[in-house]
């Protein structure tokens, strides 16, 4: 029997293998864009960062350790170098879309890690090779302008669409946001009634108002209930954040109107004695319309001076009699405590001109009178 040469001994204890070939490998050293690999053939495997992945910033010593074993595919024997050249994209692709794809059926919530951003959503790592894209439409259920806050963080969402041969899978959290609010308002709903006294932050403020979170829900705190007095700008008395304390005052549906008007706080129940009809007080004019002037009695009510009441003679325009700033004794002549609104009249406090007319015709007739007898009785 021949014997065999010590390089043929060699030989026939590696594998036979081939181009095209999906054999096991086992990481001998690893570096930043490459690894070696054990593959049981007389030379060993080389598996380059561009052959296993396409983002050319991923740090293959964080992804494997010496001794892992992983299935790759051999597209050449000999690189020029003595070492086989290896490749792992096409096994890698079929297992994230073997993995996606069971994502994607058995549904429910998913987790991972935002790796990247761009203009379009964010690109969410599930596991290492395995992402999915959340457009920026899905993020939530506001608009979101800063992508890059969320880079690094771990999010919630479904697997709502997944198409391997166009090599698309989208994520959506904005479906778990809109549960989560659900969610919580109902459980605000529920702990709420109508004439409850509640602490809220303040979340936005409008022309017509300021909206306040409540512990989960939103209500609207209208201009008009801001306060017992008149107010024109709300975002001169308050500032996102601040925490206030308001009364429910409606609950339509999932609709709140709040107020800060409290009860024992309203300056109209201690009006109806100060400001009575027939009372004479002082005020300040206030503001000026077309069809009078609002006087401030205090620092909460105002009443109105109609243009008819400034005056007995006729006044074409407001401003020709009064300005704002002035102040000014006014009569109380009506007192509306439902609608809370009181009427004031200046010309009630002087006699009306024809009345005065007659009385001095009145006075003159007497006395001319008396002096005709006191005449006539000096002759007899």
């Amino acid at each position: 029997m021949q014997e065999q040469s010590f390089e043929q001994m060699i030989n026939e204890t590696f594998k036979d293998i081939a181009p095209g070939d999906i054999v096991t490998g086992t990481v001998i050293s690893v570096y930043s864009d490459y690894a070696t690999l054990n593959i049981g053939y007389k030379h060993d495997g080389v598996l380059k960062r561009s052959d296993f992945i396409n983002d050319p910033n991923v740090d293959l010593k964080k992804v494997f350790n010496i001794g892992d074993t992983l299935d790759v595919k051999v597209i050449k024997l000999n690189d020029g170098e003595g070492q086989a050249v290896l490749s792992r994209r096409e096994i890698v692709k079929n297992e994230v879309n073997s993995k996606l794809q069971k994502l994607y059926e058995t549904g429910g919530i998913k987790k991972g890690k935002v790796i990247n951003v761009n203009d379009g959503g964010l690109i969410i790592e599930i596991e290492p090779l395995v992402n999915v894209f959340m457009p920026k439409s899905l993020i939530s259920n506001k608009i979101e302008n800063d992508l890059k806050k969320y880079l690094g963080t771990e999010l919630e969402f479904y697997i709502t669409e997944y198409k391997p041969l166009k090599g698309r899978c989208i994520a959506d959290r904005k479906k778990i946001v809109v549960e989560e609010e659900k969610a919580k308002k109902e459980k605000a709903l529920s702990s709420i009634k109508v004439s409850q006294v509640v602490e809220g932050t303040v979340q936005s403020i409008q022309d017509y108002g300021v909206f306040v979170d409540i512990g989960g829900i939103s209500g609207l705190l209208h201009i008009s209930e801001i306060g017992w007095g008149k107010l024109q700008n709300p975002k001169k008395v308050f500032k996102v954040g601040d925490k206030i304390k308001v009364l429910i005052r409606e609950i339509v549906d999932d609709k709140i109107s709040l107020t800060a008007k409290f009860p024992d706080e309203n300056p109209w129940v201690l009006a109806k004695t100060q400001f009575a009809v027939g009372n004479v007080v002082k005020g300040k004019v206030a503001r000026l319309t077309d069809y009078g002037a609002f006087i401030s009695l205090n620092d909460n009510i105002d009443g109105l001076l109609h243009i008819s009441e400034i005056s007995w003679d006729k006044i074409k325009k407001v401003s020709d009699a009064i300005n704002i700033g002035d102040l000014i004794d006014v009569k109380i002549i009506d007192f509306d405590e439902k609608n809370q609104r009181i009427s004031l009249s200046i010309k009630q406090l002087t006699e009306k001109p024809e009345e005065k007319e007659i009385q001095d015709i009145v006075d003159v007739d007497i006395e001319e009178y008396s002096k005709k007898l006191d005449e006539d009785n000096n002759l007899l």
